[in-house]
C-alpha cells in the first residue's frame, strides 16, 4: 500500500498553535471528515477511545493515532507538522510536532495493519522526518512521505 492511496495534499497541515492533544485530534479528525465524508465527531469519538486505551505517540516526536471507523470505505490518512510541538503522553513523554492519523474501515485488517506498517517506516526513519521537520509546504511534505 502506498502512502498516495490514503493521504492527499489536502489531508496534510502546518498547524502553528495547538494547545492540547484533545485539540489536535478534533483538528484531525475535522480534516479527515472533509476527505472521508464521516461526521467529524463520529471520527473524533471513535479515535479519542482508541487513544485512550493507550498513547499512539511513540516517541522522537510522533504519533500515529489509529482508529477503525464503522461506515468508512477506505483507508484514509491526514498528516500534521506543528509548530509548536504538544504533549501527546508519548512513550518517552516528548512532546509530539509530526502526527499521521490513520483511519481504516472497520473490518479492514490486513489493509489497516498493512497501512500502520508503512507509515511506521516512514516516519520512524530519522531522515524522513528531519526532511518533513524542514519542509515549509504540505506539498513538500507530500512528496516527502510518498518518496521515502
Amino acid at each position: 500500500m502506498k502512502i498516495s492511496e490514503i493521504l492527499t495534499t489536502d489531508g496534510i497541515v502546518l498547524l502553528s498553535d495547538t494547545p492540547s492533544k484533545r485539540q489536535l485530534l478534533q483538528d484531525l479528525t475535522t480534516m479527515a471528515a472533509a476527505v472521508s465524508g464521516i461526521e467529524a465527531r463520529t471520527l473524533f469519538d471513535v479515535v479519542l477511545e482508541r487513544e485512550n486505551l493507550g498513547s499512539t505517540g511513540f516517541g522522537k516526536g510522533i504519533a500515529l493515532p489509529h482508529a477503525r471507523i464503522p461506515g468508512l470505505k477506505k483507508v484514509t490518512g491526514v498528516f500534521a507538522k506543528l509548530k509548536n510541538a504538544v504533549d501527546f503522553g508519548a512513550a518517552d513523554n516528548n512532546p509530539v510536532d509530526l502526527v499521521f492519523l490513520l483511519l481504516s474501515p472497520e473490518n479492514s485488517g490486513a489493509d489497516h495493519l498493512t497501512a500502520l506498517a508503512q507509515i511506521s517506516r516512514i516516519i520512524k526513519d530519522d531522515t524522513s522526518c528531519k526532511k518533513i521537520r524542514s519542509a515549509s509546504s504540505t506539498e513538500e511534505i507530500y512528496k516527502i512521505l510518498n518518496a521515502a
